[in-house]
């Protein structure tokens, strides 16, 4: 059992994430190997919430131009995960 901490990485803020909140759905990039029911079981046990749903999304690197040389390099891809938690249960690292 992997621990939780290494499952979720950091919060997403963005506008899209923060318009998301008034759905009571969370945004999350995790690690690219989690699968739903651990992180299902990653946002229970961290911030003690019940969670109903786990929908994930498998983001590309964009493609970047070097100025110098003129090649092309991308930035690294990323697994995002939204989160869908229970009516009246909140998570406060997102309150303002």
């Amino acid at each position: 059992m992997k621990n939780p901490r290494d499952v979720i990485i950091r919060p997403v803020v963005s506008e899209k994430s923060y318009a998301l909140l008034e759905n009571n759905v969370y945004t999350f990039v995790v690690h690219p190997d989690a699968s739903k029911p651990e992180i299902h079981d990653a946002i229970q046990s961290i911030f003690g919430v019940k969670v109903l749903n786990v929908n994930t999304l498998n983001r590309n690197g964009k493609r970047k131009r070097n100025r110098r040389n003129g090649t092309f390099g991308s930035q690294t891809g990323q697994k995002r995960a939204f989160v869908t938690l229970a009516a009246g249960d909140r998570i406060e690292l997102f309150e303002g």
